[in-house]
């Protein structure tokens, strides 16, 4: 296929998007349940971290490859002016990559529209109140049969909500516990996080990443509700245990719900009654290694030299 220079541009960056993706989602997939096990030693927001920067890391790997390396190089060394054949290889592949990204923000869109419906439909039967602190929409009822509702929804302009039925069950110091855990979720941004995580391909391709992000989490959002006073982990223990008993609440993906896996309700209640282990140490090597690592890449990419052999290899792809 005979193409314009724009054109080849597009089927190489896609290329590339697919195969630079393909390969760290390769190597991602491998060396997860190390990675898992290592992080259940840190603390737990810690580790939230190291599974987060996992999931986005094929994504983000490939958008960095083609914005700072194949579309600089190509501007600066391809010939302007001429046409050139495209191989069918290099179609199929930037085939396979516009089909992956266009995937994930259709399914972001989807998920999104789905979250406002409920956003909205929450907003219509609210009233609001400060509890604890805390600026929440009271809801009347949970609507379709399911349980009582606390969660946090929205990203950049979070809403605590919270039914009725909660707010008239729990004692004072539970219910301030219980809204102090979805105030930690929103200062931790979870669910623009859960937004990014959404947007990059790979739906499925990480599900022992995507389990423990979401794990760490809510131990994360656990430990923030429980610190600074030592009858908290119990008031907030019982919170979740009460709360729990009124059934499940489903919620819109871009939201977080305080009891949202039931499977993982015991494990957090032991975790908030136990001591605690404060003598694990934070990850400052891997941390200082991962920012080492990328400083290495992000000044390698910009050497002419790196240039040049990305276009020698662009040349063969286009074959």
């Amino acid at each position: 296929m005979t193409s314009s220079y724009a054109l080849r541009l597009l089927c190489l960056s896609l290329a590339v998007l697919f195969l630079v993706h393909l390969s760290v989602a390769l190597a991602v997939t491998m060396c997860a349940p190390a990675m898992v096990r290592r992080a259940e030693r840190w603390r737990a927001a810690a580790a939230a971290r190291m599974m987060l920067a996992l999931r986005l890391l094929p994504a983000a790997s490939a958008l960095f490859v083609v914005l700072a390396i194949c579309i600089p190089s190509y501007l600066r060394l391809e010939p302007e002016g001429m046409e050139e054949e495209i191989g069918i290889g290099c179609l199929a592949l930037a085939a396979m990559g516009a089909a992956a990204w266009g995937f994930s923000l259709a399914r972001t869109a989807r998920v999104m529209l789905r979250s406002m419906r409920c956003v909205r439909a929450w907003r219509s039967r609210r009233s609001e109140a400060v509890i604890a602190g805390s600026r929440l929409w009271i809801i009347d009822g949970a609507g379709d049969g399911a349980g009582p509702t606390l969660a946090m929804a929205g990203i950049f302009r979070p809403k605590l909500i919270v039914s009725r039925e909660i707010i008239e069950s729990l004692p004072a110091d539970q219910l301030a516990a219980a809204l102090r855990h979805e105030r930690a979720h929103a200062n931790a941004w979870d669910n623009f996080k859960r937004l990014l995580m959404l947007i990059a391909p790979g739906a499925g391709l990480f599900p022992e990443v995507d389990r423990a992000w979401a794990r760490f989490t809510e131990w994360a959002a656990d430990d923030r509700a429980s610190e600074g006073d030592a009858n908290r982990p119990v008031s907030f223990a019982a919170a979740l245990v009460s709360v729990a008993r009124m059934g499940p609440a489903p919620v819109p993906p871009l939201a977080t719900a305080l009891t949202a896996n039931a499977a993982d309700l015991q494990v957090r209640v032991e975790r908030l009654l136990r001591e605690r282990d404060e003598s694990r140490p934070a990850p400052a090597a891997w941390i200082a290694g991962c920012l080492l690592t990328a400083g290495a890449l992000a000044m390698l990419a910009f050497q002419p030299a790196t240039l040049s052999v990305a276009h020698a290899i662009l040349e063969r792809l286009v074959d």
